[in-house]
């Protein structure tokens, strides 16, 4: 009994260092372990072939260190607790385990099922039936001429019909429908497809017979039925009817019928259904599991990188002002730029009045000055391209402000054609290059936020298992 006890242990023991061999631990970020499977699964996923600036493995460690950290950081701030990033997580989680709950068994039956409701439906009803006709349109007001036109029309065609005319050919030579390049031949129709009329006279006829001339809403009708066939059999349709459920959502449909039955044989919620078969998929499936826990990860370091930098760049005007004044000299131009509007007026007066309503209006407000003085009604006075221009870009502002020779395309009822603004040779205030400042006002955040994150960050690389990644 106790070498019994013993060999199990050993062979625990044994199974456990099988396992740590199989993915050892690559690194541990503030003690927290991390396989050498997910750190490969995330470096091959950002440097495919097609990745313009790929890492090596050694570049790529201090990038998915840094990764790490910000969910750390998120995961102490506790934003894995905000039901809005939570619930958007496990939308996400589950929608990569549903449609693994459908199996081919299900799907085929489904489709069996569809196809069994649609013969049912179409046999009961007379089957299917391929007619061809010849149309003469006329319309429901058309006038007692008009009538007598189209009726003579197709008594005429009928006659000619009737002394052994080509169907296809009358139908490709006179019909106003879009079927008279095809003959008239309407392919396969069942019962529900058309006017009463019209399907009243198809599913008269016997197969090769012809119709005499009658009426429906949309004309003067000639009908032949080609064939006359039940439903067509399953093995014929089977890829169409498969084809159809991934369209219309059915999978979905299948997906919940299937927990719902589950749930009820069982009595466990959707919520454990789906986790066990998840439990299930990622213990043979590592991409799957990563691609779950990248996504959790992700949504949690994006939410605390919006907060720490994005939205403090955007917002943080005293910070982006020192920001600017202290690099100043990075923010230059290769040419001078034109900062204010080319614009056209309806009326002539309107050129001197949109200067005088933008004197002493500071830049950021002139397009809401000028829609609220100009623009107000459903009258347009004038048409506005409002930025900073360099040579090239506006030919109003070439000609006016650069002198160059070019040619203004004309624009129907603004005839008169000015600018307002000044000539820059460099940026004067920040908001002359506000998107470049604030770019790299969120890069500078983001380098301050990552150092103090490394700053008592505890980091442990295993060199020899790194050494291993992609080799083993």
């Amino acid at each position: 009994m106790k070498t019994r006890i013993i060999m199990a242990a050993m062979l625990l023991v044994a199974t456990a260092a099988t396992a740590q061999s199989d993915d050892p631990v690559i690194m541990k970020i503030n003690g927290e372990a991390v396989p050498r499977s997910e750190f490969e699964y995330s470096y091959n996923k950002n440097n495919t072939d097609g990745v313009i600036d790929k890492k090596t493995v050694e570049e790529y460690v201090d990038l998915f260190v840094n990764y790490k950290l910000k969910v750390q950081a998120a995961m102490k701030a506790r934003l894995d607790t905000i039901q809005s990033l939570k619930k958007e997580y496990e939308q996400y989680r589950d929608q990569q385990i549903r449609p693994a709950m459908v199996t081919d068994e299900d799907i085929e039956r489904k489709a069996r099922e569809i196809y069994d409701a649609t013969q049912h439906r179409i046999d009961s009803g007379g089957g299917l039936v391929r007619p061809a006709h010849i149309l003469i349109r006329m319309g429901q007001q058309a006038s007692q001429q008009e009538q007598d036109a189209a009726k003579h029309r197709i008594d005429s065609i009928y006659q000619v019909l009737m002394q052994g005319a080509d169907f296809a050919e009358t139908a490709r030579k006179h019909s106003n429908d879009n079927s008279a390049r095809n003959g008239g031949d309407l392919g396969w129709i069942e019962k529900g497809y058309t006017v009463p009329e019209f399907e009243e006279t198809i599913y008269s006829l016997k197969p090769g017979e012809m119709s005499k001339p009658f009426t429906t809403q949309y004309g003067w009708h000639i009908v032949k039925l080609m064939e006359k066939r039940m439903f067509f059999p399953y093995d014929s349709m089977r890829t169409d009817i498969i084809r159809y459920i991934g369209q219309r959502g059915i999978r979905d449909q299948i997906v919940r019928q299937k927990i719902g039955d589950i749930a009820k044989a069982t009595g466990k919620t959707e919520e454990q259904i789906l986790a066990e078969k998840r439990e299930e998929m990622v213990a043979a499936d590592s991409d799957l599991k990563y691609l779950i826990q990248e996504y959790h990860d992700g949504v949690l370091a994006i939410e605390l990188t919006q907060r720490n930098v994005w939205e403090k760049a955007q917002n943080d005007k005293e910070g982006l002002a020192q920001f600017f004044k202290k690099n100043k000299k990075n923010y230059q131009w290769e040419a001078p730029r034109f900062k204010g509007i080319a614009y056209r007026t309806r009326y002539a007066q309107d050129v001197k009045a949109v200067q005088k309503a933008l004197k002493g209006v500071s830049f950021d407000k002139w397009a809401q000055v000028l829609r609220e003085t100009f623009n107000n009604d459903s009258i347009l006075r004038i048409r506005v391209e409002k930025g900073y221009f360099k040579k090239g870009d506006n030919a109003i502002v070439d000609r006016n402000v650069f002198k160059k020779d070019t040619t203004i395309t004309e624009l129907k009822d603004y005839p008169n054609v000015a600018v307002f603004g000044k000539l820059l040779k460099a940026p004067k205030e920040m908001e002359d290059v506000k998107g470049q400042v604030v770019n790299d006002y969120s890069e500078y955040l983001m380098e301050r936020w990552v150092a103090d994150l490394r700053k008592d960050a505890l980091i442990e690389v295993d060199k020899k298992v790194l050494a291993t990644v992609n080799k083993h």
